[in-house]
């Protein structure tokens, strides 16, 4: 069965000459980005997508199967429609990220690179699965099950942002102020509009998908944001993605739990937008001026982009720390990526590491 494709939420005011799309984790709204993108994705020409199921894409059908084919295509599809078929940087959080390497691996004419958050390859993260995705599948009961939990979760403010609690790490960050509240009330009443059944289709999908032994495929530049303390997709599932995919540069905050870019705002946003400079820099190849003022680590991280593109022999003397909470990591940008893990020894990547044989 084919899917619409999504509508579009603009969130830029096209002040820049780059193209955006970014999509968000599950169980949230486009409206999250108009809080939490970046400085020079507002600037630029940027469309805020919905997962399928999400409010406003509602399925053709109450529940309707989902299959990977459909989703990539629906996303082709919406890309083509608002941006005229030019390549878009791909920007995902969590399930969005790995909606971002399923459009990337069907359609790699339309995506330009992808900017990677807390995102995940495999629908049930090496065979863990969170609750949602197991009451779905108690046989019978499973999608009554489902539909209760997910309407009690959202019945309230207090009740939905108590519920988000474990996606941040330091319970005193910036999630508790009154930015970050109306930012997830926001969410909350963009869920109400949803139907429980569409959220649990795309959970099904989600979970039933894996794009780990395609990742080789991906031959893109990704940026890979990684919080050290993820409490929801393990950061050794995400140092693996990094591992397989040819170009990818990775990230790695401590002190960070799911939700980097409310976490760590100004440093994540400098380091994207690092980013984004560096590809267009290489693109040009020649000067250019920042895009914004994203302080010494995003500096710093420019310069490590404008390298990393370039093949070059990964050795544990390559590693760059610019920042006291960030450790960079660089890829080959070629060939398959040789990935060195550095972690500080509290962080959760450190103790689940030797259950993926990082």
């Amino acid at each position: 069965m084919t899917l619409s494709p999504p509508p579009a939420e603009w969130i830029g005011d096209n002040s820049l000459p780059q193209d955006f799309v970014l999509i968000h984790g599950m169980v949230m709204a486009p409206s999250f980005w108009r809080t939490y993108s970046p400085d020079v994705v507002r600037r630029a020409r940027s469309a805020a997508y919905a997962l399928p199921g999400h409010h406003p894409w509602k399925l053709s059908q109450p529940g309707q199967p989902i299959t990977p084919e459909a989703v990539a295509s629906a996303y082709a599809e919406a890309i083509r429609r608002d941006f005229g078929s030019r390549p878009v940087t791909l920007i995902g959080h969590s399930t969005g990220g790995f909606v971002s390497l399923l459009i990337a691996r069907h359609y790699p004419e339309l995506v330009k690179s992808i900017v990677l958050i807390g995102a995940f390859a495999c629908g049930r993260f090496e065979g863990q699965e969170r609750l949602p995705a197991k009451l779905l599948r108690v046989p019978r009961i499973g999608p009554l099950l489902f539909r209760q939990f997910f309407r009690r979760w959202i019945s309230t403010s207090e009740q939905f942002r108590w519920g988000s609690i474990e996606c941040v790490f330091d319970k005193g960050c910036p999630w508790q102020n009154e930015r970050a509240v109306a930012a997830m009330e926001e969410v909350r009443l963009q869920l109400q509009r949803a139907r429980p059944e569409d959220i649990a289709a795309c959970i099904r999908f989600m979970s039933a998908t894996s794009l780990v032994s395609n990742l080789s495929e991906i031959r893109r530049p990704v940026l890979n944001i990684v919080g050290a303390e993820d409490a929801i997709v393990p950061p050794a599932h995400q140092l693996r993605v990094s591992k397989l995919l040819p170009q990818a540069q990775t990230v790695l905050l401590r002190n960070c739990g799911h939700l980097p870019m409310v976490e760590h705002q100004t440093l994540t946003a400098g380091i994207i937008s690092a980013f984004v400079d560096g590809m267009a820099t290489i693109e040009e190849k020649r000067p250019r001026h920042m895009t914004s003022k994203a302080g010494k680590a995003a500096v710093d991280l420019f310069r490590l982009m404008g390298l990393g593109l370039r093949r070059t022999e990964q050795t544990v003397s390559d590693r760059v720390q610019t920042a006291q909470q960030a450790v960079f990591y660089q890829g080959s940008g070629e060939g398959p990526n040789e990935y060195y893990s550095h972690r500080h020894s509290n962080s959760a990547s450190h103790r689940r590491s030797a259950e993926l044989g990082l």
